[in-house]
């Protein structure tokens, strides 16, 4: 079986923006303009494709990234055969409390459309997802969508781009009116306009540019060439002579330019009324990276581990990355994975290079949305899904299994908002676990966890509206019923001073005993430059870092993991209020040992009992998880709302006015948030509302901490 698709004709692209920025509607329009359905569903009507979840369409909001293959003859291609491009699609949520799904999405796709609304321009989340685009270098369009709208700019939305994501972004077009005015767009390379006429905008007529638009087009024709030609030095020669390079020239170095994030196209449009969506998928074709067009893929040999390259090419061997795990009522469990090498056929052994486990890949499906198409092969820089795998898990590499790779994982935020959960009857208690684990398995920002004190089962998350999705599902899917506690905070504690302890753990009962004697210095953790060499005695975590700084085998070596066991058992319950403890060193620099009664679970109490000690008398501290809030209302309203954000230790950063609104920029703690969203509105006559995203973690006022300290007991 061959590849029906050569890999410079495939396009993986995701489609991200904040929530109501109209992308879910312009992944509608994709499927329709490329064939894929033959009517449109609306969000606002609830009946779109990759919203399929019913949550999703009650909400109107996008919960799970949705995946989608569909194919596209360019519109300046001759219409004749199959369509020349295939394209495998992610439809991202917009807000901010499932931002895993675009963070893991990003990691597994070539490139990125943008969406931005044409009132708003850049909102809290849009620049979110940018960030994480430009963690991983990704290529990426920006549509200036919704210009049919009261108040929209594309002007000021393309300022907001300049101003807040990047100053590499390049008008490729402008709009031809605005508001209820909006007819067309402008391209400025090719200097015509384009208006979409007929069912659905499908007929698209080329015409001369109206003459009232002719003289800004020019000047912002000259300013994208300016900076294409500053790309390449011989079209800058060519240029500062006077002469202009061809169109053809022009657009092959804006793609290489596109493809190294130097330049970032800004095009025009509105999903809703059916303007401009082909033209983005045709800058899709000529600008966005097909598989071929990216570096090799890095990940480590499981065995030495040296560094080792994959090609995107069917020749190399097989080595793939499972992003993401959903439960299908149907069919069980689907394992989605992006291919980076090789190829893989239904029926044959998989190896799972993370947990060193095989197992037999039975079915594979490729995704339209809630819908499956079974394929017995999958090649080279494909996304498809895998039916039923067991050991698979996000960030797992699968691979060929004689010439083994690891690939490196997705990182995740941690959750930030906890709620304690407690089954309501006990048929709904032997269903809970099982439903739980199925949730966080598809969700890693869905933890699950118990409190060994009270029995009681705790859920975390990123968001009220996250856990609030959760218990749903649980309900809809799994029927299980449950009660619901208060959300909390998920605090945290560190030290802000340096100090060290001794502990022996000793233990003589008759026979053999028990010795263990360790001596540990603990100080907050420094964060070092990326890519800074680690030496071979240190250990380095996210939040934690441990060095066995042991001279001359005062304790035998298979002892030392035991040490470092005991160190995080005790960070597990913090020392102020039981919180778990981050951003600690902890160096383990003397200790002593026993021929016979030395053993690991003594070490293990040895150092827990140590690390406790050390850290009552390094200053320990509480942090709360600090929000970026943005809370957007018509002016009338702008003294209430600033004066609750700073009723609740809000720090008001700026403001900006939003067409006819207003909008307040704030650093605000969590605990004082909960239940904001009703508050706003009741505030603002229901005209307000607010967006809110986690910052950072910061140390808690005195007040404060005596406060959570006694809720603790």
């Amino acid at each position: 079986m061959n590849r029906d698709y050569p890999l410079e004709r495939v396009r993986n692209f995701g489609i991200i923006a904040h929530i109501d920025a109209g992308k879910t509607t312009t992944s509608e329009r994709v499927l329709f303009y490329t064939g894929m359905t033959h009517k449109i569903g609306e969000v606002h009507e609830g009946e779109t494709v990759t919203d399929w979840m019913e949550q999703e369409r009650e909400r109107g909001i996008t919960i799970t990234a949705a995946a989608i293959t569909c194919f596209w003859n360019p519109t300046y291609m001759p219409k004749d055969g199959k369509p020349q491009y295939r394209f495998n699609i992610i439809d991202t949520p917009g807000h901010i409390d499932f931002t895993a799904e675009v963070k893991r999405s990003l990691r597994v796709l070539d490139g990125a459309v943008v969406v931005f609304d044409g009132v708003a321009g850049v909102e809290p989340q849009s620049e979110t997802n940018w960030r994480y685009a430009d963690d991983g270098a990704v290529p990426r369009i920006c549509l200036i969508n919704k210009l049919d709208r009261t108040g929209a700019s594309f002007e000021r939305s393309y300022e907001s781009i300049l101003d807040r994501l990047t100053k590499n972004a390049v008008r490729l077009q402008i709009p031809i009116g605005l508001e209820d005015k909006f007819e067309g767009v402008i391209d400025l390379l090719k200097m015509k306009a384009y208006y979409f006429e007929g069912n659905m905008g499908m007929n698209i007529r080329e015409a001369e540019i109206p003459a009232e638009y002719l003289e800004e087009s020019k000047k912002f024709r000259a300013e994208l060439i300016e900076k294409i030609v500053e790309q390449d030095d011989a079209q800058m020669e060519m240029f500062l002579d006077g002469k202009e390079p061809a169109l053809e020239d022009l657009k092959k170095t804006l793609r290489k330019a596109c493809l190294a994030v130097k330049l970032i196209p800004v095009m025009a449009g509105s999903a809703l009324k059916n303007k401009g969506i082909q033209l983005v998928l045709d800058a899709v074709v000529e600008y966005l990276p097909s598989p071929l067009d990216l570096p090799a893929v890095k990940g480590l040999d499981p065995k030495t581990g040296d560094e080792i390259l994959r090609h995107a090419s069917d020749e190399e061997p097989f080595s793939a990355l499972a992003f993401k795990l959903q439960n299908d009522p149907f069919v069980g469990q689907l394992t989605f994975f992006r291919v980076y090498s090789g190829t893989i056929e239904a029926g044959t052994y998989i190896y799972n290079s993370t947990t060193g486990e095989k197992e037999r890949l039975g079915r594979i499906v490729r995704l339209q949305a809630d819908k499956r198409e079974e394929v017995k092969k999958v090649f080279a820089g494909e996304i498809a899904a895998a039916v039923g795998l067991k050991s698979a898990k996000t960030s797992h590499t699968l691979c060929d299994e004689n010439q083994p790779i690891i690939l490196d994982p997705i990182k995740f935020v941690a959750p930030v908002v906890s709620l304690r959960i407690e089954p309501k009857t006990k048929a709904d208690q032997e269903k809970m676990g099982m439903a739980l684990k199925k949730l966080s398995d598809e969700d890693p920002t869905f933890v699950v966890s118990s409190n060994t004190e009270t029995g009681e089962t705790i859920v975390s998350g990123m968001g009220e509206l996250h856990l609030e999705i959760m218990v749903d599902r649980m309900k809809r899917e799994f029927s299980v019923e449950v009660n619901v506690g208060k959300p909390q905070v998920a605090y945290r504690e560190t030290i802000l001073g340096t100090a060290d302890a001794e502990h022996k753990y000793i233990k003589q009962t008759g026979g053999k005993g028990q010795y263990g004697h360790v001596k540990l210095t603990i100080k907050p953790l420094e964060k070092i430059e990326e890519g800074a060499k680690i030496p071979k005695n240190v250990k380095r975590y996210e939040d934690f870092e441990f060095i066995d700084s042991i001279k001359g085998g005062v304790i035998p070596q298979e002892f030392i993991p035991a040490v470092e066991k005991g160190v995080h058992e005790a960070m597990d319950r913090g020392i102020v209020a039981g919180y778990k403890m981050v951003n600690v060193s902890c160096e383990l620099t003397f200790g002593s040992y026993h021929d016979v009664d030395s053993s690991e679970i003594a070490y293990k109490i040895a150092a827990s009992q140590a690390f406790q000690d050390a850290a009552k008398r390094a200053r320990p501290v509480i942090l709360e998880p600090i929000m970026k809030v943005d809370a957007i209302m018509p002016e009338q309203f702008m003294g209430d709302i600033t004066g609750s954000l700073s009723g609740k230790r809000g720090q008001i950063e700026g403001m900006e006015e939003r067409g006819m609104l207003r909008v307040i920029h704030a650093k605000v703690p969590l605990s004082e948030m909960f239940g904001y969203t009703t508050d706003i509105r009741s505030m603002t006559q229901g005209r307000g509302s607010v967006m809110m995203e986690f910052d950072h973690y910061e140390v808690v006022p005195p007040n404060v901490e005596k406060t959570i300290v006694e809720s603790r007991k």
